[in-house]
């Protein structure tokens, strides 16, 4: 028998090498489209730029390193002063300057009057990012999204412009006139009795002057979920009413991290939520120990307030989980580029061609999807446009952010235990896949607010339909599933509520039909209209690689990512 080396008893052979050191933007074709369609072309030099530099190997390392190294709740200072400071490593820093610099918080609000197509610039830079790293994406999304609500309310907006909009990420835990070059917002809306039924919050503020809009008050009570408490400011719901079990209307209010006289404000961190994914990022909870806090909006509109806020991140959701698509699609196509099993590379394989080829299929309807949807949110005066983000926004937030789930267990099936191992970047997609659908309203909260668009907003439903009819009446399949839909709206209200997944779902598919047949190839709309909304066997009770074995599989997945 011969001797071997100590230690080395075999080679390492068979093994993908990691994926990295290719363009992100460029090697995405339904993106790049996608970008030109909606106006945005002037902004694909520094998109490419960007797509290059995110798939450098010391970039890739920073997200590892920021979820391996979790923040820490420092609740005291060495001399026993209460200061609730957040601890991040070192990249989580690199990776919130990458995001400012990018202007990923504030592209489209960043002149007076918007330059065209700035929201899917915006969108698609976000969707480079989120193939990274999910975590940092948080307070970057509701800074962004805070921004069209401050903007409401002039005075404080104009103090706060400077600082929203900078594109430097300034780290310091400081008071922000006290030299602090840039700011982030936060969120605090659920707390422990309620959820969802931010109605029914305990919370109580009271002004400490005349009060209303603009007044200034001290609030009382506690958040069960406070998105990243290390934020400069959060926005906050509140009842003004005196009585603890009746809160009286419910009002938004902006929080400072500190007082005006430049203490920290009686904002106190309980602790850290442990969360399943989206480790390098904070959530917590939170007591209002007669924190200082400004009306935002007027009383007692605080839900309509706020939920202004959540229109821009619920678009974020749709984005970020169909960049976890995105990513993990690529992943599995490079591994099984390289993987050899049973004599043959993985990819050379039929069956798991169709496995990759239906992936593709489902990743590609996303991206076009949710880049149509950033254009409307610049375009929603119109009828049709209105539509688009306020009717099947909600709706995409269900659809592509449940897809998600199952579609980052397949991608990571597709590595097998490789992918299974925290080592590997799969097991963190997987991870990070439910936040989206939980975070900012739950799937159910999603379509029922699907239906209360709807019926809000008769004329722009109307609009959007006859658009989608006029290219429906060129694919018999779509045509059907358009009926469907149709019909699925006319039933009684008890009904509609029952219903309100199907109808959801029915949406989103349809709407993605739509746009395939519009703006992909010929066989690729074919295949995704086939096989969501014409299987017999039905989209829900699919699994993925389940196409017909006619079609050209490679071709798809050429398309998908040419590597």
């Amino acid at each position: 028998m011969r001797s071997s080396t100590y230690g080395q008893t075999h080679e390492v052979t068979n093994q993908a090498a990691p994926l990295e050191r290719y363009n992100a933007l460029s090697s995405d074709r339904a993106l790049v489209s996608a970008i030109q369609r909606e106006g945005a072309a002037w902004h694909l030099d520094t998109l490419s730029r960007d797509g290059l530099a995110l798939t450098h190997p010391d970039t890739l390392a920073l997200a590892d390193l920021a979820n391996r190294h979790t923040p820490e709740h420092l609740p005291f200072s060495a001399r026993g002063e209460r200061i609730d400071a957040i601890e991040f490593h070192p990249a989580w820093h690199t990776l919130l300057s990458m995001l400012r610099e990018q202007g990923l918080h504030s592209l489209p609000f960043e002149t007076a009057v918007p330059k065209a197509g700035s929201m899917a610039a915006r969108a698609a830079g976000y969707f480079l990012h989120a193939q990274l790293e999910s975590g940092s994406l948080c307070p970057l999304t509701m800074t962004f999204a805070s921004i069209p609500v401050l903007q409401q309310e002039p005075a404080l907006y104009a103090k706060l412009k400077a600082q929203l909009l900078s594109r430097h990420h300034d780290p310091r835990d400081i008071p922000l006139d006290a030299g602090k070059q840039s700011m982030m917002i936060g969120m605090g809306m659920t707390e422990k009795q309620g959820g969802s039924d931010v109605r029914s919050n305990r919370t109580r503020a009271m002004a400490t002057g005349a009060g209303g809009r603009g007044g200034e008050y001290r609030l009382i009570g506690h958040k069960w979920f406070f998105s990243a408490p290390q934020c400069d400011a959060h926005l906050v719901l509140a009842g003004t009413g005196d009585d603890t079990q009746e809160n009286g209307p419910v009002s938004c209010f902006y929080v400072p991290r500190f007082s005006p006289d430049g203490s920290k404000n009686a904002v106190q961190v309980q602790q850290l939520k442990d969360k399943l994914g989206n480790r390098s990022n904070v959530s917590s909870e939170v007591e209002f120990l007669d924190a200082y806090g400004i009306m935002i909006g007027d009383e007692g509109r605080g839900v309509p307030t706020i939920i202004e806020m959540a229109n821009f991140t619920r678009l974020d959701c749709v984005i970020g989980s169909a960049a976890l698509m995105r990513a993990a699609l690529i992943q599995a196509v490079h591994h099984a580029r390289y993987r050899q099993v049973f004599g043959a590379k993985l990819i050379d394989q039929p069956l798991m061609r169709n496995v990759l080829a239906d992936l593709a299929l489902e990743s590609e309807a996303a991206t076009v999807l949710f880049m149509r949807l950033a254009g409307a949110f610049e375009n929603s005066a119109k009828p049709e446009e209105r539509a688009w983000r306020r009717i099947v926004t909600p709706a995409a937030k269900f659809w592509v952010c449940k897809r998600a789930l199952e579609f980052t267990g397949e991608a990571m099936e597709v590595w097998g235990g490789n992918g299974y191992v925290e080592t590997g970047p799969m097991a963190r997609f997987y991870r990070e896949a439910p936040v989206n659908s939980i975070w900012e309203g739950s799937g159910n909260v999603m379509c029922l607010d699907v239906l209360r668009a709807f019926e809000r907003e008769p004329d722009a439903a109307r609009a959007l339909f006859d658009s989608w009819q006029a290219v429906a009446g060129e694919h018999r399949v779509l045509g059907d599933a358009l009926k469907a839909l149709l019909a699925m709206l006319k039933g009684d209200p008890a009904t509609r509520e029952a219903s309100a997944r199907g109808i959801a779902q029915q949406l989103v598919l349809t709407a993605q039909g739509v746009l395939l047949a519009q703006h992909a190839p010929a066989d690729v709309a074919a295949a995704f209209i086939e096989t969501r909304l014409g299987d017999a066997r039905g989209s829900v009770n699919r699994v993925y690689g389940t196409l017909q074995a006619t079609f050209d599989f490679n071709a798809v997945i050429e398309r998908a990512f040419a590597g």
